[in-house]
């Protein structure tokens, strides 16, 4: 297994110094379902000198966006016996600008992530600071995205290991994101469970109590910290080799579909992705395959 991770997987995550054209993208990072950290893509972008905390205020700062609320971080993750989704509310973006600035406290952690293309149907104020599409990539995958989402959060809100359908291009404005990756071919390695889904609800007092979802079905999710594992209780996590990378302001990073991911980032990062359908194709088939394969051998 480490002789294929060397020749299908880079021990570190590429940088481009230039964005790819789209048949180089295609080519040499696309069909072999490899990341890479593309930096100058968003230089023409007026997001790059204009995106702050006082910016997004002054111009859209009455908005109301979706905002994830959790009592220590993380949403859509496992909890005990549950797979707990957070609160959501509803508020103005400058109520989580005053929490970000250290103007207003408010329970627990707050998180815009809303990944149903929320900057078109939450900020349309801020589309006119970037495209609203990658030419090169939409031009390369000969479609449109499918979701154009915009996140903004505290240090302590992080996403939990996960993969997506997705091609995904994402894009930080402004701060970093910490990235650890595994390649599809670590599926043998990394835990699935079967897990009954809750979600957090905020009381009037501030506190947090989880809520099963009864009308829902069981929710297969990854229950290991890749930052902490339990080697104990999960010891084939210990075959799988992570790659870190941290994308810095200004850079974009190419997230194949589905490639393993943890996210977390810096105090007030902003960012935007890029949510291209993938193609159900071979490699699709290939991870099913393997998918099934673990499954049935009792790896996991």
């Amino acid at each position: 297994m480490v002789m294929l991770f060397e020749l299908s997987v880079p021990l570190a995550v590429p940088y481009l110094d230039k964005p790819p054209g789209p048949l180089h993208f295609y080519r040499d990072w696309v069909c072999p379902n490899r990341p890479c950290i593309i930096r100058n893509a968003l230089q023409h972008w007026p997001a790059l000198q204009k995106w702050s905390l006082p910016y997004l205020r002054a111009t859209a700062g009455s908005a109301e966006v979706s905002v994830a609320v959790t009592p220590d971080g993380y949403a859509d993750a496992v909890r005990g016996d549950r797979f707990v989704m957070p609160a959501e509310r509803r508020l103005p973006l400058s109520c989580v600008l005053d929490v970000l600035e250290g103007r207003a406290q408010h329970p627990g952690v707050l998180y815009v992530q809303k990944q149903c293309s929320n900057l078109l149907t939450e900020l349309p104020q801020l589309l006119p600071d970037l495209e609203p599409h990658v030419p090169w990539a939409s031009e390369a995958l000969g479609k449109m995205p499918d979701a154009v989402n915009f996140w903004l959060g505290e240090a302590a809100a992080v996403t939990s290991l996960h993969k997506d359908h997705y091609e995904n291009l994402y894009c930080v404005v402004s701060g970093e994101k910490h990235f650890l990756l595994h390649p599809p071919s670590d599926r043998p390695f990394i835990p699935y469970e079967l897990y009954t889904p809750a979600t957090y609800q905020l009381t009037k007092e501030g506190s947090f109590k989880m809520v099963d979802e009864e009308a829902m079905e069981k929710v297969p999710w990854i229950p290991l910290d890749p930052l902490a594992p339990d080697l104990a209780q999960y010891p084939s996590y210990s075959q799988a080799q992570a790659l870190h990378c941290t994308v810095q302001t200004g850079e974009m990073l190419y997230l194949p579909a589905l490639w393993f991911h943890h996210v977390q980032q810096s105090h007030g990062c902003m960012a935007v992705n890029f949510w291209y359908d993938m193609e159900y194709d071979l490699k699709y088939s290939y991870f099913q395959l393997l998918d099934s394969l673990t499954k049935a051998s009792g790896l996991n």
